[in-house]
């Protein structure tokens, strides 16, 4: 379900748009706001996790997002629909639970079972997640898609307090509160200003960015010292860990970008001289290969992995995910075009998430898993922010004087600079082989 409200909203922001009378920019900040909150719960939740035990950090974190999709269906209003996709976002940090589970359950070396069952999960939720929030504006309104999020929220909690035992906490301390609090505020005020650079005018989204570097700086520096800190920075030193959370930040926001760019182009009416003119179900359903590639290349990256060659993975998945936003930023005005990108990236991103969220768990002790989902899970979610408040402002650069819709060249413009992000991961992994020649020993390190 967490995968699904991740996956289900993008292709849904021309409706609410179109409902609430926002900029292109505007809408993108719901997405945007959701997904820099879901860093906030990816630290929080994983963490509450080895404090409080899986149970209650299920409940906690599904009455969270509960209660968002219900202010997003009650306020009725652009605010409202921001702060309650924000909850949600907040408590689908739970994404990260069931393999912080079964880390705990399985021994040392069925690691690679956990990753592989969570591939298969979150693959199962981004295929939902494409077609269940079509299907409901389709036929139904953006307020009814919230309500129905709710109850479909609040089954599936119920349904995991009933299943998940009650065991003890794996680990003591405080939680990082603050840290975390800080961060999210450092990384609002630089994502606010790329999105909105273009929309606002004069010095504020130059004065904002560089309130947010200044704070972010000062950020790390008191992480360092802190007793609390939001990550234990030494596990970044591990081999390969640093560029495997560095990967998933990449690969989420290539994600973002996707979905954006797929989600505006398609759904541009073709009177405006470019897009196809479909709604929100047709949309998501030419990004369906994309989510069904994600099953033929999670199980078998993580395998390489477990051999100790995480950065054939991230080199492949760099590779490829570039491979496809290429073919997109050349041909993108088929239904076809996007239904053979799609599945190139699919195939390229699964395969850098398998690859980036194993790591860190074969790096770490059992009652720091938490600690080490919410790592890769944080980097993706600022990535996904990250890319999408890159497109927002991407595509609001420049309006066409007749439409006001993004240029169609704009477009092309996105697919080039996700082909960027990609690339940039073979950087990241080009650094840690040369640091780590030996690569990383495949076991958990002992408690």
């Amino acid at each position: 379900m967490t995968n699904a409200i991740a996956f289900m909203l993008p292709p849904l922001l021309p409706d609410m748009q179109a409902q609430y009378h926002l900029s292109v920019a505007s809408g993108a900040w719901v997405f945007t706001a959701m997904t820099l909150a879901s860093g906030a719960g990816f630290v929080l939740i994983p963490r509450l996790s080895d404090l409080r035990g899986d149970r209650t950090t299920a409940l906690a974190s599904g009455v969270v997002m509960t209660v968002g999709a219900l202010v997003a269906a009650v306020g009725h209003a652009y605010p409202a629909l921001v702060a309650g996709a924000a909850l949600m976002g907040l408590g689908s940090g739970s994404m990260l639970l069931p393999l912080v589970f079964l880390r705990r359950l399985l021994p040392g070396s069925a690691i690679g079972v956990a990753v592989r069952v969570s591939i298969i999960a979150s693959g199962i939720g981004v295929v939902l997640g494409l077609t269940g929030g079509g299907v409901l504006v389709k036929y139904f309104s953006v307020d009814t898609f919230f309500y129905a999020m709710a109850a479909v929220l609040a089954l599936t909690t119920v349904a995991l307090v009933a299943v998940l035992p009650a065991e003890r906490a794996t680990s003591r301390g405080r939680m990082g509160v603050l840290g975390t609090a800080w961060m999210i505020g450092w990384l609002g005020l630089v994502l606010l200003a790329l999105s909105q650079g273009t929309v606002w005018t004069g010095s504020l989204p130059y004065i904002l960015l560089a309130a947010g570097v200044v704070a972010g700086v000062v950020w790390a520096v008191a992480e360092r010292r802190s007793s609390t800190s939001v990550f234990d920075v030494s596990l970044l030193k591990k081999p390969y860990v640093s560029a495997s959370c560095l990967a998933v930040g990449l690969f989420g926001a290539t994600d973002g970008a996707l979905l954006l760019l797929v989600t505006y182009y398609t759904q541009t009416p073709a009177a405006a001289g470019y897009g196809l003119g479909y709604d929100a179900l047709k949309s998501s359903l030419l990004m369906l290969p994309f989510a069904l590639s994600m099953f033929a290349s999670g199980a078998a990256a993580e395998k390489f992995v477990a051999k100790g060659r995480p950065g054939v993975v991230l080199v492949f998945g760099g590779l490829v995910s570039a491979a496809g936003f290429l073919w997109l930023a050349v041909a993108h005005g088929q239904p076809w075009h996007y239904l053979v990108g799609s599945a190139i990236i699919g195939l390229g991103s699964r395969a850098g998430y398998s690859g980036g969220f194993a790591v860190p768990q074969y790096a770490v002790p059992e009652d720091k898993a938490g600690m080490a989902s919410g790592m890769g899970g944080t980097a993706m979610a600022i990535g996904f922010a990250f890319g999408s408040a890159v497109i927002s402002a991407v595509l609001g650069s420049g309006t066409d004087a007749a439409t006001g819709l993004p240029k169609e060249s704009l477009y092309t413009t996105g697919y080039v600079a996700a082909v960027g992000m990609s690339l940039v991961v073979l950087l990241a992994t080009g650094v840690s082989r040369l640091r780590h020649p030996r690569g990383i020993e495949m076991r958990p390190a002992a408690a």
